[in-house]
């Protein structure tokens, strides 16, 4: 029978279901292999040809790594709390949890029909509160801790109470608060406990504090940075303003250093380790002091001094200026009356900016003076105090120095505000301040390091300002705490309620804290979350819960741990599980995760292995991104008129030229190379029914372009109906077909018809010509052990290096050969099939068992490449005759040339196109040619 792919998919896919073929077994004598894809957010548009790629690679690698002896644990799940489904839910009234099952269903469905050998036992959600549970008591656990830089780890926050009875704050050495007081033992001792809970709060790895945000009004909710571009959120395009809220922060910042060295032992592509490294933004430097003169208007002072953090201090004699950013606590108490307007008005326009925007933007330059100036400690000159949205409140300490002699940028804005520019002269001691006619502003010596090399200037400044108590040497972070609040309703509830203003955490045993029922989706009139909602929903019936949920990222920074041990109730995962699977060995997925979801999973990972629930300290040792399918878009020509108004007309790509035209996407599903279905353009655009079509050779082509994959463009293309049409094993081969893994590539279903003839070509070696299965027992060629040994090895090899379309490649290839060679040899056949199993499981598994095997081909060993069968020892010569080849010879390599001559002459076809003729010469090349000349 010829290849009937659909009832071969569909049997093997029940198949696997019913025996659960992929479930890992956690006790195994094999070595153990953990295979991870970035779970994937279930939309309500379902998986487009796009989204498989990640996966099929995985399971390709996973398939391969089964083969290979290994215990391979390949699960699945979804990241199920989300805006979009909260979104939907708030414009149709339905409950998030029914959309999300609805899609869930949609993706396990179109998953389970390509034929993906995930172990479903273990499938995660993040929106259920069996799982919620463990993100929840992971939240507890860091509000209950705190980093103690001796140990450099985090502890139980215990260890940090039991220093404030012995010794107060004398000897802790801590990651916390800028406010902290000193305190001795008595001091502690003799507090309420609602002032111990405040003192603790400035130490604790999770905790509340007001934070600079990206908030939507119009979506009522937080927006983390990638979910906002040029100051309008991604969903919906709504304005987005910078705002002050009290907001749950976690102190990743802690981790700092330990995410920066942790890079160097991980294999993953280097853009993503550089964007790390970038977003820590380590920076050796010092903080300087400068004192604040008074302000006009002002009768106290708000603050002695303004800290600056500078790379670059031996430039402090340079400083034109200061800057502090727009958010900083201190600019309302420095802005004299005659500058508040002014101030006012630019704070406005900055809260209108993302903090990707202000970081990125190099090109203007924009500022506001305050009115007040400070004191350069080391100078002693006075310079003015400004605002600019390029410093942010976040980094470092919130103020700059401007050094326009030294900075691009400083330039920039000292020449647009008029402001001077200070040079710093070397080698003049006898020069203080002078004014040069042919040189921009003034120069000034670098007093007392004048002379010195940078280290050493360096180190004489860090000196100097520790000893007269302005400055000291310092490491900075770009990296701040991590923003853990959303106003929204469709994610984790956070276990805490408060108690007088205070936040404490509800007992272990009450978990999870599950999301209580509301009206609908939306902050309530007061402004509250959608939370504040909620009807009898208080703690112990009188406190009130935390009415923020969870981020986006929380679930996600720890589920490939649950993966080991999904089904646990009593902990996230047993010490047993956590123990053999130990890390995720591969991890493939998107980029565009690199300082989100990657960088918080490395923190979370950290953290848990301090408090020893986890054994390593990084939690994914192989990352893999994968490159994106771009869509291929199809257009249509619509000719218009003088006025450039639109006519029922339109014209073929190729005869466009002549006419004015605009063009309009077309669904690419009515288009087969290149070539429209009219008909069903028509009823895919009514309004074209009676539209004129004018044709190229009786066709009308449409055009192309290479656009981002989207329902707006008409250039989603649905799997189910690739799958219908050529089934599962063709789609498999032909995304990895597309091109290496790692780079984006445009999708174009004109080539996939050239897979599927090669798995109908691969079926056919196997059946005879009236599609009878027939293999034969008899031995092997030389030659068909050769092409079977050359595609075990070049598979191998391209697997191992994730080079998976040049294995699809040589597949054609070598099947190719053995079809050139009549092979039907069943031990040729059998080790070809198991080869070829990780990439097209489905048509392998049908011939595995029609070779007469039982169970499922996963069990079975990758075959033993044997390179003997590589060598040649025996060659096919060609034979001219008067410089025509008339046949070939199968000859030994090791032969002379004599012997050739003789075993040549002897050949009965050579002697007939002799015809009794003696040979006038014989010309031999070994291994090449045999030339008969008569």
């Amino acid at each position: 029978m010829d290849y009937q792919f659909k009832e071969i998919e569909q049997k093997w896919q029940e198949f696997w279901a019913a025996h659960q073929t992929f479930k890992a077994e956690q006790d195994s004598d094999k070595p153990k292999f953990y295979v991870l894809d970035m779970f994937p957010y279930p939309s309500g548009a379902g998986l487009h040809v796009g989204h498989p790629l990640g996966y099929i690679a995985s399971d390709i690698f996973s398939r391969y790594k089964r083969l290979k002896g290994f215990n391979v644990l390949h699960p699945m799940g979804y990241d199920s709390f989300g805006l979009p489904a909260e979104q939907y839910a708030i414009q149709t009234g339905q409950h998030p949890a029914l959309t999300t099952e609805v899609n869930i269903n949609t993706y396990r469905r179109q998953l389970d029909q390509i034929g993906f050998s995930f172990d479903w036992s273990r499938e995660v959600r993040t929106s259920e509160p069996g799982y919620y549970k463990w993100t929840q008591w992971i939240f507890m656990q860091l509000f209950n801790s705190w980093y103690n830089l001796e140990t450099d780890k985090a502890e139980d926050i215990s260890t940090l109470i039991e220093k404030f009875n012995a010794a107060g704050t004398a000897d802790v050495k801590a990651v916390c608060d800028e406010e902290v007081k000193s305190f001795m033992p008595s001091d502690w001792a003799a507090m309420t406990d609602e002032e111990k809970q405040v003192e603790l709060i400035k130490y604790r790895l999770t905790y509340l504090r007001e934070s600079t945000v990206n908030w939507c009004a119009a979506l009522g909710t937080v927006l983390a940075n990638d979910e906002v571009k040029d100051g309008f959120s991604e969903r919906g395009g709504h304005p987005v303003e910078q705002k002050k809220m009290m907001q749950w922060s976690m102190r990743i910042s802690a981790y700092a250093e330990r995410l920066l060295q942790g890079l160097k032992t991980i294999d993953w592509p280097e853009p993503v380790k550089e964007m790390q490294r970038n977003w820590i933004g380590k920076s050796v430097g010092a903080s300087v002091r400068f004192k604040i003169e008074t302000v006009p208007g002002a009768a106290v002072l708000p603050a002695e001094d303004i800290e600056v953090f500078t790379t670059r201090v031996d430039t402090i004699f340079g400083v034109s200026y200061l800057v502090l950013a727009p958010e900083h606590e201190l600019v309302a108490a420095l802005t004299t009356p005659e500058q508040a307007n002014d101030i006012k008005n630019y704070i406005d326009q900055t809260k209108k900016k993302s903090e990707l925007d202000r970081m990125a933007d190099t090109k203007t330059v924009s500022g506001a003076f305050t009115g007040t100036y400070v004191i350069n400690p080391v100078s002693g000159e006075r310079v003015q105090l400004w605002i600019a949205d390029y410093v942010l409140a976040g980094y470092g300490t919130g103020a700059v120095m401007g050094v326009p002699s030294g900075d691009q940028r400083d330039w920039l804005f000292a020449r647009h505000f008029n402001l001077p520019i200070v040079q710093i002269l070397d080698g003049q001691k006898d020069i203080e301040v002078q004014a040069d006619p042919t040189k921009e502003g003034l120069y000034i010596n670098s007093g007392f390091i004048n002379g010195m090399q940078y280290k050493e200037a360096v180190e004489t400044l860090n000196k100097w300002l520790e000893d007269q108590k302005v400055g000291k040497a310092k490491i900075n972070y770009r990296m701040r705490d991590a923003i853990f609040g959303r106003q929204r309703y469709w994610g984790e509830p956070i276990p805490v309620y408060f108690k007088n203003g205070l936040p404490y955490l509800i007992q272990e045993e009450e978990l999870p804290l599950v999301l209580p029922e509301i009206d609908k989706y939306l902050p309530t009139e007061s402004g509250e979350p959608p939370l504040g909602r909620a009807e009898n929903w208080s703690y112990e019936d009188q406190y009130t819960y935390e009415l923020s949920t969870m981020p986006g990222w929380a679930g996600s920074s720890w589920y490939w741990y649950r993966y080991m041990d999904a089904q646990n109730e009593g902990s996230f995962a047993s010490k047993e599980a956590i123990a053999y699977w130990q890390d995720v060995d591969l991890y493939i997925g998107g980029s565009e995760h690199a300082t989100g979801h990657l960088l918080y999973s490395r923190f979370w990972n950290k953290f848990l292995k301090d408090l020893g629930y986890v054994n390593e300290e990084e939690p994914f040792k192989k990352l893999i991104n994968q490159g994106m399918i771009q869509g291929r878009s199809n257009f249509v020509y619509r000719v218009v008129d003088e006025e450039g108004r639109g006519t029922n007309t339109l014209v073929s790509h190729g005869l466009k030229g002549n006419y004015k035209t605009m063009a309009l996407h077309v669904d690419v599903n009515i288009v087969e190379n290149e070539i429209l279905h009219v008909d069903k353009f028509k009823a895919f655009r009514p309004e074209f029914a009676e539209a004129e079509f004018i044709l190229e050779n009786g066709k009308y082509i449409c055009g192309v372009e290479v656009e981002k994959m989207s329902k707006s463009k008409f250039n989603v293309v649905n799997p189910d109906v690739l799958i219908g049409s050529y089934g599962a094993d063709t789609l498999r081969m032909y995304e990895m077909f597309l091109g290496p893994l790692e780079q984006s590539k445009p999708w174009n279903t004109n080539g996939i018809e050239g897979v599927f003839k090669f798995l109908r070509k691969f079926w056919r070696l196997f059946h005879n010509d009236q599609w009878e299965f027939k293999v034969a027992d008899t031995e092997p060629t030389k030659a068909e052990l050769k092409a079977l040994h050359k595609i075990i090895k070049k598979v191998q090899d391209d697997i191992e290096r994730f080079s998976f379309n040049t294995s699809v490649s040589s597949f054609m290839i070598a099947v190719n050969e053995l079809t050139e060679l009549k092979c039907n040899k069943k031990s040729i056949l059998q080790d070809l099939v198991v080869v070829l199993s990780p990439y097209a499981p489905h048509i392998t598994e049908e011939l595995w068992a029609l070779l007469g095997n039982t169970g499922s081909i996963s069990a079975a060993a990758y075959p033993v490449f044997n390179p003997g069968y590589m060598v040649e020892d025996e060659f096919s010569y060609p034979v001219s005759i008067n410089g025509k080849t008339r046949l070939n010879l199968n000859m030994s390599l090791a032969l002379e040339t004599a012997a050739i001559e003789v075993l040549v002459l002897a050949d009965e076809q050579v002697q007939k196109y002799l015809e009794g003729k003696t040979p006038k010469k014989m010309i031999v090349v070994k291994g090449r040619i045999v030339n008969i000349v008569i």
